[in-house]
């Protein structure tokens, strides 16, 4: 659009400079005046400079036009005119977020013309071919010439296509995220937090059932909570000042699933917690590549993590990984797709190969390093391979042909089959989709194994925990850390 806007432009002006001399080869009025203006006009400032030049660029024809021989306006003044109604947005944000160690403003989406707080889809913010690349690294060693590689090169291009849509669904991620580090303080409750990036995130994706909406729950796992929490309806905790949350939450599109977090602090006394687990979680990312061996990644992420300590009230308490929780493996409508990626040495010599989805996370505590299931369970997934099992209760029959209907194999959980949609609009309608007295087909629906249950994962209470994590793609040439944004 830009480049359009320039070349028409450019044509006006030299169409109006070669009709600016009068007879004699004297210069006219307008010439001498176009002259003056170019003298008064300010310096651009960094920040402006391209959106300055191009209005310089209109100033600058119009002028040249501003009189023909009868000294009438021109069809190019009645047109500068017009344009000028149409204001684009300017900036790069200006407010600041609420939580520790975030970077950049929670408004930063502005500069692509979103409004604040975002309203527009993101599709109408960007060709459909031209959402923001995440970030690029190159791999090391042995595979430092896939970069130049005119195969791989080819190879990539032949999956643009995908890149795209994966690209699509992080900048969602990162517009719905930024939208909740504005909001997320002390003071609100667990299910408003929730309900709210919910429903920005099926607003700014444009949510039409499995083809496009949430990839799973949003996770609020505080304090010694480590994963695998989000608020059952009727759940009244309210967020602290001295929690630690981990916030953790999926976009989708087409099956193919962002999966990022970070973890929520107002106190300064966790930075060190915080400054861990994100440094192991950027070590993970750098060490990972194809045909790195999965245990190699871990091995990186332990050093890292394992040389932090936090004092906590007078008391030191080192970081240790969690071991018992993993990266993994994504494939399309799949989340844990079979691989996993230790957060501590030893384990699986599976090397990574090109073309995977990897999910990178690490999770630090303070407490003794290895989580148990407790608490009330909250999460849901069918299984992907679930086996075809002969359903007797009706109840049961119902409920699982809601469920494929709705979430197909993506997780689900108990707040959603209750939303009168019964957890998606675009498939049920806005009304009379909730699901009722469903817990026993539910229960009976996991005791066969075609769903599975993820109950809250729980360190010792009186820890903390925190967790970081980034989509990193295993592109031909690269890999792309696509989640990655200037929050974190």
């Amino acid at each position: 659009m830009a480049e359009d806007e320039a070349t028409r432009d450019e044509a006006e002006e030299e169409a109006l400079d070669a009709a600016a001399p009068a007879e004699g080869g004297e210069p006219t009025a307008a010439k001498k005046k176009k002259k003056k203006k170019k003298k008064k006009k300010p310096a651009a400032t960094e920040e402006g400079a391209a959106d300055a030049n191009d209005d310089a660029a209109e100033d600058d024809a119009d002028d040249a036009a501003e009189a023909n021989d009868d000294g009438e306006p021109t069809a190019a003044k009645k047109k500068k005119k017009k344009r000028s109604k149409k204001k684009k947005p300017t900036g790069t944000g200006s407010k600041e977020p609420l939580s520790r160690l975030l970077g950049g403003f929670t408004d930063s989406y502005v500069r692509y013309g979103q409004t604040e707080p975002p309203t527009i889809p993101v599709s109408k913010l960007f060709k459909a071919d031209a959402f923001p690349v995440g970030e690029i690294q190159d791999y090391e060693g042995g595979n430092a010439k896939r970069v130049t590689d005119a195969e791989k090169r080819s190879a990539d291009r032949m999956q643009e296509g995908l890149w795209n849509k994966v690209r699509h669904a992080s900048e969602v991620h990162r517009q719905v995220r930024r939208y909740a580090q504005s909001f997320i303080k002390p003071g609100l409750s667990l299910t408003e937090m929730c309900e709210k990036i919910e429903q920005k995130n099926r607003d700014l994706v444009e949510e039409s059932g499995l083809q496009a909406g949430i990839g799973f729950p949003t996770g609020c796992s505080i304090n010694h909570i480590a994963a695998h929490f989000t608020p059952n309806t009727g759940d009244t905790t309210i967020i602290q000042q001295g929690d630690v949350m981990s916030v953790d939450f999926g976009t989708q599109i087409e099956g193919r699933i962002i999966d990022c977090a970070w973890t929520v602090a107002f106190d300064p006394k966790y930075d060190k917690l915080l400054e861990a687990v994100k440094e192991a979680t950027n070590t993970g990312i750098k060490t990972a590549g194809i045909d790195v061996r999965l245990c190699d990644v871990g091995e990186a992420v332990e050093e890292v993590m394992e040389s932090y300590e936090v004092e906590l009230d007078g008391k030191v308490f080192p970081v240790k990984c969690v071991r018992n929780l993993n990266g993994h493996s994504m494939g399309p409508y799949q989340i844990h797709a079979g691989k996993s990626v230790p957060i501590v040495k030893g384990g699986d010599a599976t090397r990574m190969e090109e073309g995977e989805f990897y999910a990178i996370e690490t999770f630090g505590s303070t407490g003794r390093g290895h989580v148990v299931e407790d608490l009330e369970c909250s999460h849901y997934m069918k299984n992907f391979h679930a086996p075809h099992v002969p359903l007797r209760m009706p109840r049961a029959k119902k409920l699982l042909s809601h469920i494929n209907k709705t979430f197909g194999t993506l997780a689900f959980c108990r707040r959603w089959l209750e939303r009168p949609d019964g957890g998606s609009a675009a498939v049920h309608g806005a009304q009379g989709a909730a699901q009722e007295k469903y817990l026993g087909a539910l229960k009976n629906l996991c005791d066969v194994g075609i769903v599975q249950p993820y109950p809250p994962l729980c360190d010792i209470k009186g820890s903390y925990v925190a967790q970081y994590e980034h989509t990193v793609l295993m592109r031909p040439t690269c890999k792309e850390v696509v989640s990655r944004g200037d929050d974190f």
